[in-house]
């Protein structure tokens, strides 16, 4: 019905004739897809299409992985504003300390900020790089590079992390998809193909919305057999492998539909202590990054706004620091008690710092010269830090790390090969990270 899934020039088996009839072959690959899901929204009632098929729509099959990675899976924590390092991960006692004074942790002669009462208990499980350095201090372009390794370019779109490990390493799970974003983050699959994109979730508490037929089980079968009879008519004339992979493709969507694999998106599945401990809004999100990676899901993004802090930061720290500190050592807890911290790497990281001096409006502003991120489980040390500012928080001091170089290090944990170059559609070479990041070895175990 809907034909084949390449560029129209690719299908050498279709004849012109075809081509002028079916002007669905003229379409481009990413609109190709956005007419399929439409159509299957229209004839079955549906709105969500698996999208999970890397054969179907041009992906490369999986690729050996590097050696040394042992995170199955990766929770990108990501704190959207500009975490300030100084009243969290690289607290200070001078001119430039802030509201509240160093807290000790479980772990000796490693503080935290005053406002991580929670974390502090979980010192021993994670890695902190004081040292993050970057050259742009907008929000944008600094999200971009944080997700990608690589500046925005008006010709390219650049891959994010889960789309470079299905890549590398095919699908993650039969039916589930094998990357999801949490809130409002990007789901694009970069120069990839569209199937490589993260499945999007607005509301962690909504889950996946749209899974299930408006028109009900008996009419919603009654369609699909309908398109199955309009389709074989054409999988019959045209014999391709690339109809045969969107009939496959077809079919694992069917079958992620009535899958019970759904359930994982599904909080309420949770007992309601659990849900408690991770608290609400963001917590909820890390709870669904948990159940997803328990049942397959490799890479999950969880993001939260509210750490542009330019007004009042102590008040703003109570509220927006005080969540992801609680959700941040509720996920950790959880992981380590279900058994998957080892094989899980959580990171946390945001665009960049803020200012070491607060502001006349008792807040901080933008810094990307000097800035923190956390590594924990998939390898990492634990009771660790890497790097370090200066006594005032204003330049790296020792062992800077890159952006690029963050990229790379989370590409190596899931044994991703950050060394090999791929070429883009348009001819350019790209790796994880790029072209001349180094992975900071030192925070694996």
């Amino acid at each position: 019905m809907f034909g084949a899934l390449r560029q129209p020039d690719e299908l050498n088996t279709i004849s012109k004739e075809s081509k002028l009839m079916n002007p669905y072959l003229k379409l481009d690959q990413a609109s190709r897809r956005e007419f399929m899901l439409r159509t299957a929204k229209a004839a079955l009632g549906v709105s969500v299409l698996s999208g999970l098929n890397n054969e179907a729509f041009g992906a490369s099959a999986a690729a050996p992985a590097g050696k040394g990675g042992k995170a199955k899976a990766v929770i990108y924590l990501y704190m959207a504003g500009g975490m300030s390092h100084i009243d969290t991960f690289d607290p200070k006692t001078g001119e430039t300390k802030g509201f509240k004074d160093p807290i000790k942790t479980n772990v000796s002669g490693i503080q935290l900020g005053g406002y991580m009462t929670k974390m502090a208990e979980q010192m021993d499980k994670i890695t902190i790089v004081r040292s993050m350095t970057s050259k742009t201090g907008v929000h944008e372009d600094g999200t971009y590079i944080m997700h990608t390794g690589y500046e925005p370019r008006g010709t390219i779109v650049h891959p994010t992390l889960g789309s470079w490990a299905q890549h590398f390493k095919g699908r993650s799970h039969k039916t589930l998809p094998s990357s999801v974003v949490v809130g409002a983050g990007t789901a694009n699959a970069g120069f990839f193909p569209p199937a490589l994109a993260p499945l999007p979730i607005s509301s962690p508490e909504a889950g996946l919305q749209n899974s299930k037929s408006a028109v009900g089980d008996s009419m919603f079968k009654k369609r699909v057999g309908l398109l199955n009879e309009f389709d074989s008519a054409f999988r019959d004339k045209y014999r391709s492998a690339e109809v045969k992979a969107y009939t496959e493709f077809y079919d694992e969507t069917m079958n992620l539909l009535t899958s019970s694999d759904l359930e994982a998106f599904d909080l309420t599945k949770e007992d309601q202590s659990t849900r408690t401990m991770y608290g609400n809004g963001f917590g909820q999100g890390c709870l669904l990054a948990r159940r997803l990676v328990q049942n397959g899901v490799r890479f999950v993004e969880v993001r939260t706004g509210g750490w542009d802090m330019h007004n009042t930061i102590d008040d703003a720290m109570g509220r927006t620091g005080a969540g992801m500190d609680n959700a941040f050592a509720a996920l950790l807890a959880d992981l380590k008690r279900t058994g998957l911290l080892d094989s899980t790497l959580v990171v946390l990281g945001s665009e960049f710092g803020r200012t070491p001096n607060i502001n006349e409006n008792d807040g901080r502003d933008h810094y990307p010269k000097v800035y923190s991120t956390v590594f924990a489980g998939g390898g990492v040390k634990g009771g660790y830090v890497y790097g370090s500012s200066d006594p005032a928080g204003k330049e790296v001091a020792d062992k800077p790390v890159t952006v690029q170089d963050f990229i790379a290090t989370i590409g190596a944990a899931m044994g991703l090969p950050v060394d090999e170059t791929v070429m883009s559609p348009s001819g350019r070479p790209f790796r994880v990270g790029d072209m001349k990041s180094t992975v900071v070895a030192d925070i694996f175990a």
